[in-house]
């Protein structure tokens, strides 16, 4: 309903280009790597990714009936100073300092394309910097899930290099300087064990993809999360 609101206003105030967040997760149980803009995204296993898979089906609604360029952009584990407190990075860099357990998921067999936050906002301003546009190469008969004859695009924005779930622990830990204590779980319900994207539209789009190493950037969040916090 929030994104109907949106849309709405959008289409009523005449705004020239939409930009927004959609996520990785919409890939689902797709096992074939990296995931790719072209592939089908028609089998969500979490609320949250259908959710997300409706709001681009939305926005093509809307690319469609109203000519608003509309352009969806797959976030790829977002994290960085000023994320979310409920998030992985934040729980283990809080657990780790206060000296208790942190919980890992399928025993530690994950990856995940982790993306640097200023990344996703130099993308972001890119890509809505260059409005979508319309697909002339689109044919009905074999429909390219990330364009349209509409001006709709959806393109992924990731690292391109997904990391293994202890290795991404492990540079917290460096960050610092204490060891984890960790509680090894089974893999939740709704959760998927990899993620990896496939940024070439994006690049030849933009010309621009995410870069940061991951431990860049977990540095700079521990740097940020010890000053804001005091610890």
């Amino acid at each position: 309903m929030g994104f109907t609101n949106i849309l709405e206003g959008c289409r009523h105030t005449k705004v020239q280009h939409l930009v927004y967040a959609s996520s990785s997760s919409v890939y689902g149980g797709n096992t074939a790597m990296p995931f790719s803009e072209h592939d089908s995204v028609d089998h969500p296993v979490s609320l949250y990714a259908a959710t997300k898979k409706a709001n681009e089906l939305m926005a093509h609604t809307y690319s469609h009936l109203f000519n608003l360029p509309t352009t969806g952009l797959r976030f790829f584990t977002v994290y960085g100073p000023w994320g979310r407190p409920d998030m992985a990075l934040f729980l283990f860099t809080k657990a780790i300092l206060d000296g208790q357990p942190i919980n890992v998921f399928n025993h530690g067999k994950m990856k995940r394309d982790f993306t640097f936050v200023e990344d996703i906002v130099e993308g972001v301003i890119r890509v809505l910097d260059r409005p979508a546009e319309a697909n002339p190469a689109y044919t009905a008969g074999q429909p390219d899930p990330a364009t349209s004859n509409a001006p709709y695009r959806v393109f992924n924005i990731g690292n391109n290099s997904p990391v293994n779930l202890l290795d991404f622990i492990g540079c917290i830990e460096e960050a610092i300087g204490k060891k984890a204590e960790k509680r090894l779980l089974p893999l939740q319900d709704g959760d998927v064990p990899e993620t990896y994207a496939n940024t070439d539209a994006l690049s030849e789009w933009v010309g621009f993809v995410p870069g940061t190493p991951i431990e860049v950037g977990i540095g700079r969040f521990v740097a940020w999360y010890r000053d804001y916090y005091g610890v």
